[in-house]
């Protein structure tokens, strides 16, 4: 059986989702951050349909082709743009100013030059500064949303209320504690659902210093 809206009620239920409707009404897009938790696949699937909007989410292509084109078809299915990390902060921008639904998950490694290090599960980790900057550039709401697998099989899909960005003189200051705000929103969930947290790659593989090599 496939999913659509008379059935969906059968897998997701929602909780405060009035956070997402009225980011969108103002009209700038909605950044939605959330991370590999839950069952992030599916919560994608339905908020596109129950919201009818179309939406981006930026992800890293699979190195099998095979695996890639299974993955696109399924991702796709329902409306979405899925947009690989090099190529994002044009499409991003696109989707401010066409108003989409547009997820971020941040709970993985980058490069140094790609973000900045802030605290993560309680050590410093190298987290991407991306979102950071173009919300704080835009305007454009940044809502956490997280799928909660339920005793009963289904999954919650919690919107939290609008994050309330950092804004001072001081740009790099901004991007980091912003950042660092993203990264205590994805930790609580992590603490309260530890089993739920989906990542196996290196999250503290970029380190903030070097040991000098030896001779």
């Amino acid at each position: 059986m496939s999913l659509n809206l008379n059935n969906l009620h059968r897998y997701v239920v929602f909780e405060n989702e009035q956070a997402l409707t009225e980011a969108l009404a103002r009209g700038k897009g909605c950044f939605l951050l959330t991370g590999h938790f839950g069952n992030w696949e599916l919560m994608s699937a339905a908020v596109a349909l129950k919201f009818k909007t179309s939406g981006l989410a930026v992800a890293r292509p699979a190195d099998f082709a095979p695996v890639e084109e299974l993955l696109m078809r399924l991702r796709t299915r329902f409306g979405a743009e899925i947009i690989p990390k090099k190529k994002a902060m044009k499409k991003l921008l696109r989707g401010t100013r066409e108003n989409k639904a547009m997820g971020i998950l941040l709970d993985q490694n980058v490069d140094w030059y790609e973000g900045v290090f802030v605290q993560f599960m309680g050590q410093r980790a190298c987290t991407n500064k991306g979102l950071a900057l173009i919300a704080m550039k835009t305007g454009s709401p940044v809502v956490p949303v997280f799928s909660v697998r339920q005793p009963d099989g289904r999954y919650r899909v919690v919107f939290e209320n609008e994050v309330a960005l950092v804004r001072s003189e001081s740009k790099l200051g901004d991007t980091e504690e912003n950042t660092a705000e993203f990264n205590r929103i994805i930790n609580k969930y992590i603490y309260w659902y530890p089993d739920q947290w989906f990542w196996f790659h290196k999250r503290w593989k970029t380190r903030p210093s070097c040991p000098f090599p030896r001779k």
